[in-house]
C-alpha cells in the first residue's frame, strides 16, 4: 500500500484518526501539568484541497466535508468540526489540517510537540509552517528512531502518535510492534496511538494478537469500516490502536463511531470498539 497523504487528505481514515487524536489531547488537558506529543510520521501539517493531488481523488468531499456539514451529538465529532472551521474561517473546506497542525492548535502554551518526517520536502514544509511556534520542534528523520532517542520525555506526560504510510504493510506492522515495545519499555505510562489501514480484517489478526501481548495496562481498538472488507485493493476502513488510553476516552469514541459509520457508510459498513486488554477499571 502506497499511502501518499496529499492524495488522501481529509478522507474517512483521516476523520477517524483526527477525531480520536483531538479527544486524546482534550483528555491530557484535564490536568494542569504540561504534556509532550511525539508525532513520528508527521507529514507536511497542512494540505490545500484545491491542488492537483487532492483534486485527483476528491476524497475529502466524501470524508471531512461531509462531516463538516453534519449536526452530530457526539462531542468528539463537534470538537473536530470546530478545528476544521478554525482552519477555514471563510466557510467550506479548502485547507485540511494534518495531525501536527491539529495538535498545535489544541495545545496550551507550555505543552510541546515534536514532529519527525522522513521526506525532505514534507519536512521543509512542516518546518516552515511552525517556524514561529516555540512549542513545536520539527526534525527531518526517522520517527521510529525518535522513540528510542527521546523517550521518556520531560515532562513525563503525553502521547506518541504513530501514523506511517504502510507502503509495505507487513513490514510496517513489524516496525510498529517493535516501536511500541521499545516505547513501552522506556515510558510505561505513556499513551501510544497507532493508525492503520484496513483492507481485509482477517489479514490483521496476527498483528492484533501481537499487540494484545504488549506490556500496556489497557489496549483499546477503535475500528471504522465504510464498506465490507471483501475488496482487497481498496481502503475499506481504518482503525486506531490506543495503548494506555485516558480514563473515559472509550465513552467518547463509542459515541462517535456510529455517527461516523452512518455518515460515510455504504451497504455493509460497520464499526467496532473493543478492549484487547483492560486492567484499569473505574
Amino acid at each position: 500500500m502506497n499511502y501518499r497523504h496529499a492524495f488522501h487528505a481529509g478522507n474517512h481514515a483521516d476523520v477517524l484518526k483526527h477525531v480520536v487524536l483531538l479527544a486524546l489531547i482534550e483528555a491530557l488537558q484535564r490536568k494542569a501539568t504540561p504534556f509532550v506529543v511525539l508525532d513520528t510520521h508527521a507529514g507536511r501539517g497542512r494540505y490545500a484541497l484545491h491542488d492537483a493531488s487532492a483534486r485527483r481523488t476528491g476524497e475529502a468531499d466524501t470524508g471531512a466535508l461531509r462531516v463538516l456539514g453534519a449536526k452530530p451529538e457526539a462531542i468528539a465529532i463537534r470538537r473536530y468540526q470546530d478545528a476544521l472551521r478554525r482552519c477555514n474561517p471563510d466557510g467550506g473546506l479548502r485547507i485540511y489540517p494534518g495531525s501536527p497542525l491539529l495538535t498545535a492548535m489544541a495545545m496550551r502554551d507550555d505543552d510541546r510537540l515534536i514532529c519527525f518526517e522522513t521526506q525532505p520536502d514534507e519536512a521543509r514544509a512542516l518546518a516552515a509552517l511552525f517556524a514561529r511556534d516555540h512549542r513545536v520542534h520539527v526534525q527531518h528523520g526517522d520517527g521510529y528512531a525518535a522513540i528510542k532517542a527521546l523517550l521518556p520525555p520531560k515532562p513525563r506526560r503525553g502521547l506518541v502518535l504513530i501514523d506511517p504510510p504502510y507502503e509495505t504493510q507487513e513490514a510496517e506492522f513489524g516496525a510498529v510492534l517493535a516501536a511500541l515495545a521499545e516505547g513501552l519499555q522506556r515510558w510505561p505510562q505513556g499513551i501510544f496511538a497507532v493508525w492503520f489501514p484496513i483492507k481485509q480484517r482477517r489479514s490483521l489478526q496476527r498483528f492484533l494478537r501481537a499487540v494484545a501481548l504488549l506490556p500496556a495496562k489497557d489496549i483499546l481498538l477503535a475500528e471504522l469500516l465504510i464498506r465490507p472488507d471483501d475488496t482487497p485493493l481498496r481502503l475499506n476502513g481504518s482503525a486506531m490502536l490506543l495503548l494506555n488510553p485516558p480514563w473515559k476516552l472509550d465513552a467518547e469514541i463509542a459515541a462517535a463511531l456510529p455517527a461516523l459509520a452512518a455518515e460515510f457508510g455504504e451497504t455493509g459498513a460497520s464499526h467496532r470498539l473493543e478492549w484487547l486488554r483492560r486492567e484499569t477499571t473505574g
